[in-house]
């Protein structure tokens, strides 16, 4: 599977590629000390999950010498298995393996908590600074440049799993059926898993060489124990204790703003999207911004294209950018409270039922990790699962550009489908030049994400000035 990341690198659910150095036998680390260098990780935790994973390989694996190889490449493959961003899922993997539930609390929550502080701090700038020329002109450049990275993020992913016709038509299908509006995000999901299965029964060779490989051996190391910890009154203290954390606070949220209030929807939304988001933050961007945007109707297309540049260009998880949609949610549909208190409420819930379930998933799994690993028919159901993930990913690319490039849009309606298509007399040639600059900068001149956002940037700042 794929999380697409925050990156010029490719984002989705994927393995980079990772040196093998002959190391001696990992040593366990104090409590202290991994505080320490999880800290360090978390503020070096720019670029997507690729760069991502590969600073926490560097670290942990490299130069502290905590991990052999094989067992970090194994809690790799363990979290891409898993709803939710694999770089911070990884990170409370790792922890876990080191030091059980509070090395994970510990790693998990480091990673999370800059791209929390950063966002936040955007929000309230975005909401105090709007329609002041400097910082329209910002967004201006953010927005265009964010168009070529996802453009590469499709590239680089279709590079790497779509292998055969097979997984090009599970692309395809998934990109026309959200196009078109026939399905929502998890039932295209739900749709993948079953291709992957009937794939799995009556042609296994179709998917057989897909995204997850099946690994070798579990090492003998000195974590063995606790990856052998699966005793059923744990796995139940551990649902007990995560389930509460995740739906107490919408129960007490219930009983005391309403069923109806935005809180309440917001937090039933994101944690309905926190168990569908196979396929990282750019997936489930898709499923958001059809629900936040059309549905509910709490943030625009172009606001939703400024939260994914702030995420971009802010340590942790892209999906961080969710966090953005439940500020300007709360803010502008509380009452009783102020936009900013109801928005930092917002932020905050959102946040909580985002990575809570997060948290979960590794808590109640890994115990069972190499065994899941192993599992064929699984492989082949994610395989499809990181084919779909393709094609919804062109579907946030198409709504997020013709937002972006044209000033309005036009729909047409066939039966329950729509389909959505720009007036090409409202195109806004500014857009369009940035966006090729964009394009032109991350595909001909291969410029990393720091150069193509800082010159997009400069270029929108400019452009905005002159009007």
């Amino acid at each position: 599977m794929t999380e697409p990341g925050k990156s010029s690198d490719q984002p989705g659910r994927q393995s980079p590629v990772l040196p093998s150095p002959v190391l001696p036998s990992p040593v366990l680390p104090s409590p202290g000390e991994a505080f320490a260098v999880w800290m360090r990780i978390s503020l070096l935790s720019f670029g997507g999950p690729a760069a991502q994973i590969a600073v926490m390989h560097q670290i942990i694996v490299e130069e502290k010498r905590w991990l052999d190889e094989k067992r970090f490449l194994n809690a790799l493959n363990f979290c891409m298995f898993l709803p939710g961003p694999e770089a911070q899922q990884l990170a409370t993997c790792l922890g876990w393996l080191m030091h059980g539930i509070r090395g994970g609390l510990m790693a998990g929550l480091l990673f999370i908590l800059p791209g929390f502080l950063s966002i936040l701090l955007l929000s309230y700038l975005y909401v105090a600074m709007r329609g002041v020329d400097a910082f329209d002109g910002l967004l201006f450049g953010l927005k265009c440049a964010v168009l070529a990275i996802v453009a590469q993020s499709i590239r680089r992913l279709s590079r790497r799993v779509l292998k055969n016709r097979w997984l090009i038509g599970t692309a395809l299908a998934a990109f026309l059926l959200l196009w078109i509006h026939a399905l929502s995000f998890p039932y295209v999901i739900g749709l993948a898993v079953l291709a992957g299965l009937i794939g799995h029964r009556w042609w296994p060779h179709v998917l057989g060489g897909g995204l997850h490989g099946e690994p070798e051996s579990a090492p003998a190391i000195a974590w063995e124990a606790r990856v052998s910890d699966r005793g059923l009154s744990r796995t139940l203290m551990v649902c007990l204790v995560c389930l509460t954390l995740w739906f107490a606070p919408i129960l007490v949220l219930i009983r005391t703003t309403g069923a109806d209030s935005v809180w309440v929807k917001s937090s039933l939304f994101f944690s309905k999207a926190a168990v569908v988001t196979f396929g990282g933050a750019y997936s489930v961007l898709s499923y958001v911004d059809q629900k936040a945007v059309d549905e509910y109707q709490w943030i625009t297309r172009q606001e939703m294209l400024d939260g994914l540049g702030m995420a971009e260009t802010t340590p942790g998880p892209l999906i961080m950018v969710v966090q953005f949609v439940g500020f300007l949610a709360a803010a502008r549909h509380s009452t009783g409270l102020s936009p900013w208190v109801a928005g930092t409420l917002g932020a905050i819930l959102t946040t909580w039922v985002t990575f809570v379930p997060c948290f979960f998933w590794v808590f109640l799994c890994a115990p069972w990790l190499e065994q899941l690993l192993r599992k064929r028919w699984l492989n082949s159901a994610l395989t499809s699962v990181s084919a779909a993930v393709i094609g919804v990913i062109g579907t946030l690319g198409i709504s997020l550009a013709t937002s972006t490039l044209f000033h309005a849009r036009q729909s047409f309606f066939w039966g329950p489908c729509e389909i959505q298509i720009p007036e090409w007399s409202t195109v806004s040639f500014d857009a369009v030049a940035i966006t090729v600059l964009a394009m032109g900068l991350t595909f001909a001149f291969r410029q990393g994400l720091a150069v193509t956002l800082a010159t997009c940037v400069t270029v929108g700042l400019v452009l905005r000035f002159f009007q």
